[in-house]
């Protein structure tokens, strides 16, 4: 496979303010998505403001000095936009997707809400009353706050390790000054990216964002806090019909020598149906309904992660074989499966391209974590450089280290936590 050359098609521009804006002409589509990536989330908060960055993300479209809540949904709307955002540990997001004659417009609306949110106190108690809904849902979803469990007992006391929705106290007691005074700290031109991708000329796209967004403040930005990976074991008893299971270990950050064999390592563990954890797990045995791997690296480092939803009696059989592909994918990863597996990967990358808004997201994340717009043809050329030994290696890097395991549901029959480190190191 064979990226597309780019050429002058991607081009970035650092303003004055610290501003850094990126844009992507993709001539062959209709439309343009235009987002504001904000590298502030879940580990810059204090711990008495824990849920702060997503309550700004649900706040900003909740009227502006010049729009109503209602004013916001319905411009986009009426020239059948689609307009989100998304809060995550290290970034918040703010994107609209529109035909390209609207390129004026996704510029304004989300220049307008990420500079001029009023946060009026009728709109943020009602708003505080959705994301407690959305804490309880995820509470009574138990493959979804597994992961939160799983992150706060790998990052234990620290802001890496909390929940990015916060707690229910927090975001019952959170202030209007909260809200307001993150946002200055944090919404400032040089801790920002906007991006732009589709049928549209930078210079153009250049003028409107520099106008929308010129009243971003150019402060000097806080200091992070570091994570500090620790491990552990959390378990709850519940009344489930399944125990839902993640077990994970220390990973890497982004520009880590082993980034890419560990994205690799990933998909040919668990990242599709013909994977070693599918093929043994489900195909083979039947102990599982769903089971994969994820790695999610930060800028310092990472995670990696099996998630796995099994019966009561089969947990006693599903953490033993889970474990023994651990131990043996440091010894016999090969060359077929690390071809399907670099194929997927590589597939999956090309095929983003396509999409105007993944193209956006990308842009914006490279710039924050390298500076710099990392071409295609870079980023597959180290995935073809990827030797099974290398991939090896970066298994037993990770499934040496110190593990974590979160258990909910009916767990009786899964392993603690000081037997499944003595199988892994035998």
């Amino acid at each position: 496979m064979t990226p597309p050359d780019a050429g002058d098609a991607i081009r970035v521009t650092r303003l004055p303010s610290g501003l850094t804006v990126v844009t992507e002409r993709m001539d062959r589509v209709e439309t343009v998505s235009l987002g504001a990536y904000v590298a502030a989330g879940t580990r810059h908060e204090a711990a008495e403001e824990n849920g702060v960055s997503h309550f700004l993300e649900h706040m900003a479209f909740k009227g502006t000095e010049r729009r109503s809540a209602a004013e916001i949904a319905e411009e986009i709307e009426a020239v059948g936009g689609h307009i989100n955002a998304y809060t995550a540990r290290e970034q918040t997001a703010y994107y609209v997707k529109v035909l390209k004659e609207d390129t004026s417009l996704a510029a304004d609306i989300i220049g307008d809400i990420v500079t001029h949110s009023t946060f009026e106190p009728e709109e943020l108690e009602r708003e505080r009353g959705v994301i407690l809904q959305e804490i309880g849902q995820a509470r009574d979803t138990p493959d979804d706050i597994i992961f939160d469990h799983f992150q706060e007992t790998a990052f234990p006391a620290q802001p890496m390790g909390r929940p990015v929705l916060g707690s229910e106290a927090l975001i019952r007691a959170m202030p209007r000054t909260t809200l307001v005074g993150y946002m200055r700290r944090h919404y400032a031109a040089a801790n920002t990216v906007v991006a732009a991708a589709g049928n549209l000329e930078h210079d153009a796209a250049l003028d409107l964002i520099a106008r929308h967004f010129a009243e971003l403040p150019a402060e000097a930005l806080p200091a992070v806090v570091a994570g500090r990976y620790r491990g552990g074991e959390f378990r709850e008893e519940r009344d489930l019909d399944q125990v839902h299971i993640v077990l994970g270990f220390p990973s890497v950050a982004y520009g880590d020598v082993d980034f890419y064999p560990v994205l690799l390592l990933s998909t040919l563990l668990g990242g599709g149906m013909s994977s070693r954890l599918f093929q043994e797990l489900r195909e083979k045995r039947g102990l599982v309904y769903s089971v994969y791997s994820f790695t999610a690296p930060y800028m310092d480092g990472g995670l990696f992660g099996i998630y796995a939803g099994t019966g009561e009696s089969e947990a006693e059989e599903l953490v033993p074989v889970t474990l023994e592909e651990l131990r043996r994918v440091q010894r016999d990863a090969g060359e077929v499966e690390l071809a399907r597996a670099r194929a997927q990967v590589k597939a999956s990358l090309l095929m983003s391209l396509e999409s105007t808004g993944s193209r956006c997201e990308q842009l914006a994340r490279q710039l924050q974590v390298f500076g710099r717009v990392i071409p295609t043809a870079e980023t597959v050329a180290k995935l073809n450089a990827v030797t099974s030994e290398d991939v090896r290696r970066a298994a037993a890097r990770l499934f040496r280290a110190a593990p974590t395991l979160t258990a909910l549901g009916p767990a009786d029959r899964v392993p603690g936590l000081p037997v499944i480190a003595e199988r892994l190191a035998a």
